[in-house]
């Protein structure tokens, strides 16, 4: 394997896109292919120093101050695929943030056997812009609004929030059976754990952290639900879990959901998960306006609805 090194120190003025930024991950993402063993040694050793003073690996950055950057040896890696530029339904944007209406099937970020996803797509889009940064996840599968940050000071701000539970986030899920209560409030915790296999699933589980889900009936069939769910923490997978683990497993779901079902779904039109990231709610992070964006459910999910409003005047719920 090949070794590309710098042969001088590099000075950088911080800008203001790496503002409030950790010394150490400003590190790591600037020297991508450096172990992080190596970055920790640099900054303990002392080479790296901002306006020519040592810091810790916690020091966060400031505008304006002066990086230097000692000469860093980087492993040379075989070419990654090529990221095509990608275009999102835009339901938001200003200088500091970005909200686009996700599609289901693409994932937010490369990883697990994805080459690129989201967030590597709007880069490859907007070369010009500083910085593009997701502010939280959605699964793959889930469309809908999903937050990018255009300043390091936004994220930040929007980190803080989502800890603090001030962004309220609804999604709309079709659950198999009937959902009776008008509002539900669900508190399960959940674990995380790896199937033999090696995929990540979650489970609810008395070791599992707190997970708190509010769950409002839309509408109702003979066989199915459409209910609005608000999330009161953000944990992997915690919709799926929490309804599948009640018996009201989501229609479509490939991993929690009910696989015999979800064939007879397929067939019937619905080829992906009904759950859709619907609305959100929460002050601006960096002018403190209101903001409430709303992205209406694809076609795809609005053509089964109607499918099945049709089948249930026809012939009573006996079929999809």
């Amino acid at each position: 394997m090949n070794e590309l090194r710098k042969d001088s120190a590099t000075l950088l003025e911080v800008g203001e896109e790496s503002a409030g930024q950790r010394i150490d991950n400003f590190l790591l993402r600037l020297a991508k292919g450096v172990p992080k063993s190596h970055v920790y040694r640099i900054l303990r050793s002392g080479e790296v120093r901002v306006n020519k003073g040592r810091i810790a690996a916690e020091y966060r950055l400031r505008e304006g101050d002066v990086v230097r950057v000692p000469p860093i040896r980087v492993a040379e890696r075989a070419a990654a695929p090529a990221v095509p530029a990608r275009d999102f339904c835009i339901a938001h944007e200003d200088d500091a943030l970005m909200v686009i209406d996700k599609p289901a099937g693409v994932a937010v970020h490369g990883g697990s056997g994805v080459s690129f996803g989201v967030i590597e797509q709007l880069r490859r889009a907007r070369p010009q812009a500083k910085l593009l940064e997701l502010a939280h996840r959605l699964d793959r599968e889930t469309s809908g609004l999903l937050m990018v940050a255009k300043k390091r000071s936004a994220l930040t701000r929007l980190h803080d929030m989502f800890r603090d539970g001030k962004i309220a986030k609804r999604y709309l899920a079709l659950v198999r059976g009937r959902w009776m209560n008008p509002t539900q409030h669900v508190r399960l915790p959940l674990h995380k754990y790896l199937t033999e296999e090696g995929e990540r699933r979650v489970a609810v589980s008395r070791e599992g952290k707190d997970a708190h889900s509010i769950v409002r009936l839309v509408a109702r069939w003979q066989n199915f639900s459409l209910v609005e769910v608000e999330l009161k923490t953000g944990r992997t997978h915690q919709i799926r879990v929490h309804l599948a683990h009640l018996g009201f497993p989501i229609a479509g779901d490939d991993k929690y959901g009910d696989f015999p079902l979800n064939k007879d779904l397929q067939k019937a039109g619905l080829k992906r998960m009904f759950l859709h990231a619907a609305r959100l709610k929460l002050d601006h992070p960096i002018s403190g306006e209101l903001l409430e964006l709303e992205a209406p459910l694809p076609p795809e999910l609005q053509n089964f609805l109607k499918r099945l409003d049709a089948n249930e005047a026809r012939d009573h719920g006996q079929t999809l």
